[in-house]
């Protein structure tokens, strides 16, 4: 065999194995993401006048919604909605959720307080626009100031609710506008302690840990 055929026998070898981790840490990165949610150094105020951070999200479940004060549609709709669930489950008492500002040029304590304040166990969280910008980034929601061309804006924002359970771990999801069923079916194994098969999970295995300690420091 020439050295050509051994160099070339090598760099298939490299490639084959480069490949080969490629397919065992990508998917562990992608699971990893999700545990990771929510983590992240910002400081926001709530409506209460505490301070609303990572270790806002630990005692007890939570469900979070960005939204902001002026939204015509999505975010009226979306309290609504967390009215209901919580009228319709008595266990409900336990779920802390918060309403996070993405518009916090126009989000006073003050005004957030009072467009919270008609659903029971909905606290604001507004703040510097610095560390919305930080928080919204920790939750990997997407929101964006759309100017109008007669003057004022409005904000684009992920219309979704976000579960996290009493370790501070995200869950899933509630869409916009979900079924009352299924939402309902969410929060209640939220609240009776995450069965086994959903939500986030921790990575046990060495690899699963590699990823998720590299990916939480780049965080």
């Amino acid at each position: 065999m020439t050295k050509e055929h051994r160099f070339a026998l090598g760099l298939t070898a490299l490639a084959l194995l480069a490949t080969l981790a490629l397919l065992l840490v990508l998917p562990r990165i992608d699971a990893n993401r999700a545990a990771l949610l929510g983590r992240g150094d910002y400081t926001l105020g709530t409506t209460d006048g505490s301070a609303f951070t990572e270790a806002s999200l630990k005692g007890a479940p939570s469900a979070v919604f960005f939204g902001f004060t002026h939204c015509p549609e999505v975010c009226p709709t979306t309290m609504g909605d967390i009215a209901t669930w919580k009228e319709d489950l008595p266990q409900s008492a336990d779920l802390r959720v918060f309403f996070v500002s993405v518009d916090p040029e126009r989000d006073t304590p003050e005004l957030l307080h009072d467009y919270v304040s008609w659903v029971p166990g909905v606290t604001g969280v507004t703040g510097d626009p610095s560390e919305t910008a930080k928080a919204i980034g920790a939750f990997g929601v997407q929101a964006e100031r759309i100017d109008f061309s007669e003057g004022g804006y409005t904000m684009d924002h992920s219309a979704y609710v976000m579960l996290f359970d009493a370790d501070g771990l995200f869950v899933e999801t509630i869409p916009y506008q979900s079924n009352f069923a299924e939402a309902e079916e969410k929060l209640r194994n939220l609240l009776e302690g995450n069965p086994e098969g959903r939500g986030a999970r921790l990575p046990r295995d060495p690899i699963g840990w590699l990823c998720f300690s590299v990916q939480a420091a780049l965080s």
